[in-house]
């Protein structure tokens, strides 16, 4: 085992976490993995439990624990070999409620998150032509009365088939009518309980890992006008505010991942024995994980740093750009060492290498890639004009 972080404040939850997620090993994720299921029991554990929960505040049924709470979490459930994606988007999302929604969407909504009662994991965000250049996106919300009309499609909307609310970003501005292009975009409380087949239509992606993506798509689909999150025309500084802590609690998943990965290198370099020694021995075999250990240190520091950084109210964007790119590049590191210590038996689902292997490679792509990570810190980090 890994040493721990002396005098961690989080110690207890990650030793609970770790119980729980011992409830649900290798065995029950290799099932999910053959039919492309949703883990809804690991879910509801979680949900039972109160970890997903942690960042709603104690008066709505939370636990109104910091950030770097919900990032152990998170990172306890990689380290232990579950997959953390098919709920962490409520842990990124809620901020956008918290911060910005109405005195009645808190009370309407947190709770039942809370409980269990509604799933708020769903996004709303990248479109097929525009990616990530948000402002780019065309779904469009019309006001007409005390509702709006929203017409587009969304694109890599994980968990939408089996989340009760999503958190959407469309104009309500044409982008020819606005003086920046950040202006113009809202955010809204779709309940899709409401619309599905009512103007939301969703369709899976398959893709090479189980992470139950879709499409949306929305025609004439009707939202409540009181289901607007702040102000119309503001929606997407309300998204970026958020971001920061999406990337700090997606790093720490990486960070989970490359110690599962570390862990059950080592492991098995010390138990197989060719030509009369541990594998091992040979430095061929144990200097990639050693390699790999320190890049997680490292990433893990940065990560910390902003995690600081924001529950002391201070801008942490280099660190939680930083640390999500070093720290998902620790993870493909740690991912490689793995399968290359194991052989061919790396590629075996029953050592559960190769399904964690698959799904630790999207995070050198999402939510962000590393390229605009890269951009985002030339420019306002260092200082250098814009890139394109």
């Amino acid at each position: 085992m890994l040493q721990t972080t002396p005098n961690d404040p989080h110690a207890e939850i990650r030793e609970e976490v770790a119980k729980l997620c011992a409830r649900f090993p290798g065995e029950y994720w290799r099932k999910l993995d053959e039919v492309r299921g949703y883990p809804t029991e690991f879910v509801q554990a979680l949900t039972q439990a109160g970890w997903l929960a942690a960042l709603i505040p104690e008066e709505f049924g939370g636990s109104g624990l910091p950030l770097s709470a919900a990032a152990a979490i998170l990172e306890e459930i990689q380290r232990q070999g579950c997959n953390g994606a098919a709920c962490h988007a409520q842990m990124y999302i809620m901020g956008t409620i918290l911060r910005h929604g109405s005195d009645r969407q808190k009370q309407e909504y947190l709770p039942k998150i809370a409980s269990g009662e509604l799933r708020l994991q769903a996004f709303g965000v990248t479109e097929p032509t525009s990616g990530t250049d948000t402002t780019s996106l065309r779904t469009f919300a019309k006001k007409e009365g005390d509702k709006y009309i929203v017409n587009g499609q969304k694109i890599w909307t994980s968990r939408a088939e089996h989340s009760d609310l999503m958190l959407l970003l469309a104009r309500t501005t044409p982008r020819d009518q606005v003086a920046k292009k950040t202006e113009g975009l809202s955010t809204f409380i779709v309940d899709m309980r409401t619309v599905l087949g009512k103007g939301l239509t969703i369709r899976p992606i398959r893709t090479m890992m189980n992470h139950n993506s879709c499409e949306v798509f929305f025609d004439n689909m009707e939202v409540p006008a009181e289901n607007l999150v702040g102000v119309e025309g503001k929606g997407f500084r309300y998204i970026l505010d958020g971001m920061n802590a999406e990337r700090l609690l997606i790093a720490a998943e990486c960070i989970g991942d490359a110690k599962w990965f570390i862990e059950k290198a080592v492991g098995y370099a010390k138990e197989r024995v060719l030509f009369g020694r541990p594998i091992g021995q040979n430095q061929g075999v144990q200097f990639p994980i050693a390699r790999a250990y320190a890049q997680m240190r490292a990433a893990e520091a940065i990560v910390q740093k902003g995690l600081a950084k924001f529950e002391a109210g201070v801008n942490p964007g280099e660190e939680a750009n930083m640390g999500k790119m070093l720290a998902a590049e620790a993870s493909w590191a740690a991912a490689e060492a793995c399968v290359q210590t194991h052989g061919g038996f790396g590629f075996a689902e029953e050592y559960d290498v190769e399904r964690k292997f698959r799904e630790t490679r999207l995070y050198q792509v999402a939510p962000i890639s590393t390229n605009l990570v890269l951009s985002y810190l030339g420019e306002h980090v260092l200082g250098m004009p814009r890139s394109y």
